[in-house]
């Protein structure tokens, strides 16, 4: 462990000398990639340095109580010795869990979809209950959220809402959320008093930028559709042909975006999602082939896997990932996930510790 962190250190030292270079802060993708690296690099850095400082510590206590010849200095050693030795547990753990292989992507922003499942109405209203969700948890964890597509479904639901989440660490927390939710209420619609189980899926993408460069496609491969935009108001609706449908023929990945006015602005974004799919699909071919060699505690993130269920007559939450049991569905429908999803992330470190 001491060599890899060595290296990291060493790898730190020099990115930090680059990111002074005239040549570095002139090109702004090389800039941008090092200070990426670098923060990612920097809490293992501290907290090495800090490790470092306890090992130095220890050795000098030890000095101390082999070789004073003051017994009042060998028992101060001795009683700081030993608060510096659970300083050292401590701090290696913490380590451990920095060590873990991260993805690239969690630091960056994400594409989150939300759809509705088996359920009919109920299924629609429940997307519009997740987003909402969501979208208190995202304002309070300071990010910044933009609507990429929607389509309405009947009683005031979606049939899907897909959103761009843009703020450092989003795809790293919400990437957990992926998955079928699935609920169990009385519907408004409902006259005997009958609790209904409907579902809705989840799936987080992580925002691949141009720098990554990780997905590259082809011109010859996309076939794009300008098609006139559908929805309520504004003179430009159902007049001009401003929204895009992107298909990926290799793939058979379908993306359409027409919030924006823009052809060019719909193009963008129809892009960044299509990007988001591809690589989404490549990272799960991948996982597939290693799934026998270990089978992440947390799930395999697939939007097919049951991960939660929302209880209301009983103001029960259950993740069955973990087998966490909350009483507090007020709390969390509105964004009081924290608890949540940091306990997912400790069972996925425990999971990737087991498997190092």
């Amino acid at each position: 462990m001491l060599d890899q962190l060595e290296k990291i250190e060493t790898r730190f030292n020099e990115i930090n000398d680059m990111l002074t270079r005239p040549e570095t802060i002139s090109d702004q993708n090389r800039f941008r990639t090092l200070s990426k690296e670098r923060s990612s690099a920097e809490e293992i850095v501290d907290k090495y340095r800090v490790y470092r400082k306890i090992l130095s510590d220890i050795e000098g206590n030890n000095d101390i109580i082999h070789n004073s010849d003051d017994m009042e200095l060998r028992e101060m050693a001795r009683a700081e010795l030993i608060q510096l030795e659970l300083e050292k547990g401590t701090i290696e753990n913490e380590l451990k869990y920095l060590l873990i292989p991260r993805d690239p992507h969690d630091e960056g922003g994400c594409i989150l979809e939300i759809r509705a499942g088996t359920g009919g109405d109920e299924a629609g209203i429940f997307v519009g209950d997740l987003f909402a969700m969501y979208r208190y948890y995202i304002e309070k964890m300071g990010w910044r959220f933009q609507t990429l597509d929607f389509t309405e479904a009947n009683q005031g639901g979606f049939k899907e809402m897909i959103i761009e989440v843009e703020g450092k660490g989003a795809y790293g927390k919400l990437k957990f959320e992926s998955g079928v939710h699935r609920v169990q209420r009385v519907p408004k619609t409902e006259t005997q008093g009958r609790v209904h189980t409907s579902a809705s899926s989840v799936a987080v993408l992580p925002i691949i930028d141009d720098v990554d460069k990780e997905v590259v496609i082809s011109p010859n491969d996309l076939r794009i559709d300008i098609y006139r935009a559908g929805g309520k108001g504004g003179q430009n609706v159902n007049k001009v042909e401003t929204a895009v449908r992107m298909t990926h023929i290799p793939t058979g990945i379908v993306v359409q975006c027409q919030e924006e006015r823009s052809q060019l602005k719909n193009r963008e974004k129809a892009m960044k999602v299509l990007k988001s799919r591809i690589y989404e699909k490549q990272k799960e071919e991948h996982d597939a082939k290693i799934a026998s060699k270990r089978k992440s505690m947390v799930g395999s993130g697939d939007r097919s896997e049951k991960v939660r269920t929302y209880n209301f007559p009983q103001n029960r939450l259950t993740d069955h990932r973990i087998g966490l049991t909350l009483y507090d569905l007020e709390g969390v429908m509105g964004g009081k996930i924290d608890d949540i999803i940091e306990k997912l992330q400790l069972a996925e470190n425990e999971e990737l510790l087991k498997a190092g």
